[in-house]
């Protein structure tokens, strides 16, 4: 598959084409002595426009379903579209091609670049695409200001708060007008304060339309989604609030 021939999202309209996730029947298991089995039929669909929250204990297999859901990694067996693509039979470099184009990520440690500015570090992803230097960085500021940060386009990463750090990380991510934001504990490293000012730019961009995936522990970030998924012994144990 050639990754310019990638459907775009303004193309995509029917009820199926909705679906930004489809999981069926998704397992996973290592290689190891014994093997180890992360993820048991994961059936799950989150559609445009969905605000899913995943939790579960250590060890229930969340991260290994963030890994797949993020196309770090592949399935053992079961079927996963992405967009309606079957990521499952795509090369290693096309699925690159898919992460990079679809999907957003915002990490627990925000992984921002020491020595760049805000604008830099959110100019990154622009890089794997066909826009020039001045436009990547007019896009840049423009998702700066999205996330109340313009005031702070030229500071370094040293120089801000852990919440304005997690910003710029938010607006890196949706840098390429991704399909998803995939969100990996977004506010594990906050304090409490900051963790609400974080969730309150979520719930506005989950109002915008965004789809939104977030994988935590805490249950008050569990609660402010539209759909709250627990994951136990690499099973879907239990779901509210769907919509499909």
């Amino acid at each position: 598959m050639d990754l310019h021939q990638l459907p775009i999202a303004d193309e995509r309209c029917s009820v199926a084409e909705s679906r930004v996730l489809e999981l069926s029947k998704v397992c996973k298991s290592f290689d190891f002595d014994p093997v180890v089995t992360a993820l048991v039929d994961i059936d799950l669909i989150v559609n445009r426009g969905d605000w899913l929250a995943i939790t579960g204990p250590s060890g229930s297999g969340k991260s290994t379903l963030l890994n797949i859901i993020g196309c770090l990694d592949q399935p053992s067996s079961g079927s996963f579209r992405f967009d309606g693509i079957e990521t499952t039979t795509l090369k290693e470099a096309e699925r690159a091609g898919l992460r990079s184009q679809r999907i957003g990520f915002v990490f627990q440690s925000f992984h921002l670049l020491p020595h760049r500015t805000a604008t830099e570090n959110v100019m990154l992803p622009y890089l794997y695409g066909p826009t020039g230097r001045s436009g990547r960085r007019a896009a840049a500021v423009q998702a700066l200001d999205r996330v109340g940060l313009a005031h702070r386009r030229d500071a370094l990463p040293a120089r801000m708060s852990g919440g304005e750090r997690q910003r710029v990380a938010i607006a890196r991510a949706l840098a390429n007008r991704p399909s998803l934001v995939l969100c990996d504990e977004p506010t594990g490293n906050l304090d409490s304060t900051t963790a609400g000012s974080v969730l309150a730019l979520l719930d506005e961009l989950h109002a915008d339309g965004m789809t939104i995936v977030v994988i935590t522990h805490d249950p008050n970030v569990a609660a402010r989604a539209g759909r709250p998924v627990t994951i136990r012994d690499g099973r879907v144990a239990a779901e509210s609030s769907i919509v499909r």
